[in-house]
């Protein structure tokens, strides 16, 4: 029997975007999880995402491009074993989940008298398991710096939790509350805005950007690159992310800082 002939007007099978790509997070072994505040943008359709491509299977497609995001959905709800079970089922196991603490905690008893707070947020992460990345407690910019709150604040997470505390009152940027972060292998958040940005210093085995400028020309993430890459290859696990925005700058930022690091880092070693 002869072999099935293709018509010649026979249309090519449309290639799956998203079946057709490797997981991000697969690429490498780098410690290196960089990725943006966020997924669910359907303005960064098409540019970012192919027009193809449903906004439910937006995550799916994310991680093909980036290896973790973070997650403003908990500062508000706690997450659902339903939900977390969801976006596992999307992304590749080295992906990772970070998360924003809930604002009870963070913005309204501001550290404070939260034995039974915590009690309640810290098993709605439990089905992220391994893919759970640092949990971010962002305070609110009139909170000043109170070393004792935040040292029995500390005392409350579970030994190898991985936080990460982004102060937005300067106050904070001090030895003394360094030193109570590093005390329990807790990272200050590094985050730079348009009204503050964070000094770089490291107080744990892992690190945590938030690159949140209007923009960034090609010269700001070249600069970029090169802090992210210093970090991993110091051997800290390094966590970055973008804003998002109203256009696709923010994922495609995102992805260039990824894909130069790998690049930097590899030649390196």
């Amino acid at each position: 029997m002869s072999p099935v002939s293709k018509k010649k007007n026979d249309a090519p099978a449309a290639i799956d975007p998203i079946s057709a790509a490797t997981p991000a997070s697969d690429a490498s072994h780098l410690p290196l999880y960089v990725g943006t505040s966020g997924w669910a943008y359907t303005i960064w359709k098409p540019d970012f995402y192919p027009k193809e491509v449903s906004s439910k299977s937006f995550l799916k497609y994310y991680a093909t491009q980036l290896t973790a995001v973070e997650v403003n959905y908990t500062f508000r709800r706690h997450l659902s074993e339903k939900a977390a079970t969801g976006w596992m089922a999307d992304v590749g196991p080295n992906f990772r989940f970070a998360l924003k603490a809930n604002q009870y905690i963070t913005h309204i008893r501001r550290l404070q008298n939260v034995e039974e707070a915590i009690q309640r947020f810290l098993p709605t992460l439990r089905p992220l398991a391994t893919q759970l990345g640092p949990v971010l407690f962002q305070l609110p910019p009139t909170a000043k710096a109170d070393v004792a709150v935040l040292r029995d604040f500390l005392a409350l997470l579970p030994t190898n939790f991985k936080a990460a505390f982004e102060f937005r009152h300067a106050s904070w940027f001090s030895d003394e509350i360094y030193q109570a972060l590093h005390d329990r292998n807790a990272t200050l958040c590094i985050a730079e805005t348009e009204k503050l940005n964070t000094p770089e210093v490291r107080t744990a085995s892992y690190i945590y950007f938030r690159f949140r400028q209007p923009s960034y020309s090609a010269g700001d993430l070249k600069k970029l690159v090169e802090r992210v890459g210093r970090c991993v290859a110091d051997g800290l696990e390094t966590y970055a992310f973008f804003k998002h925005e109203e256009d696709p700058r923010s994922p495609h930022n995102a992805v260039e800082v990824l894909r130069n690091v790998r690049q930097q880092v590899g030649s390196e070693t």
